[in-house]
């Protein structure tokens, strides 16, 4: 007959993410053919030998090593944020609305300004758009355990300020 069983599974380790299949490190049964044909020729897994597993094993104790180092900082920094109020000066109309709205990009580029901490701004939840002068509340998302609180403070510009007096004087006045 022919070489080999036809239809059985390996047990292989996952070196890559494979969508809907695995994420790096994981250990699966797959189809003989698959990983053979796909998986091995272009290095996304590797046949679970007591050398792989090893060798798994000491990446995965490196990399919990590493999150602990990154929590730390993380929470480090949270320290830092949370102290930190950032004010940011925009154009406002006259009954303290501004135009648009305070933006992601332009709460982490005040915050780099600051702090010299390079913050992403998709990291920063803001639950609704800040469209008004004030004081507000955004979180920073830092790791997956650790957010930290930042105060937001924003100001009408000076010219914005004087223009928006000078109206509301014109609307008491008729």
């Amino acid at each position: 007959m022919a070489r080999g069983r036809i239809g059985g599974r390996m047990k292989v380790i996952f070196l890559q993410d494979v969508p809907n299949v695995a994420s790096a490190g994981e250990m699966k049964n797959v189809a003989n053919g698959y990983a053979r044909n796909f998986l091995f020729p272009k290095k996304l897994a590797a046949l679970a030998t007591p050398a792989e597993l090893q060798k798994l094993e000491s990446r995965h104790q490196a990399d919990a090593r590493r999150q602990v180092g990154l929590e730390q900082e993380a929470e480090a920094l949270a320290q830092v944020l949370a102290d930190l109020t950032v004010a940011l000066k925009v154009r406002a109309g006259a009954k303290g609305r501004i135009y648009g709205s305070v933006t992601t990009a332009a709460i982490a580029k005040e915050i780099k300004r600051l702090s010299g901490q390079e913050i992403d701004k998709h990291n920063i939840e803001i639950e609704e758009p800040i469209r008004e002068l004030g004081s507000h509340q955004v979180s920073i998302r830092l790791t997956k355990n650790v957010t930290a609180n930042v105060s937001v403070l924003v100001e009408a510009k000076e010219e914005e300020k004087e223009k928006g007096k000078e109206k509301e004087q014109e609307e008491e006045k008729e």
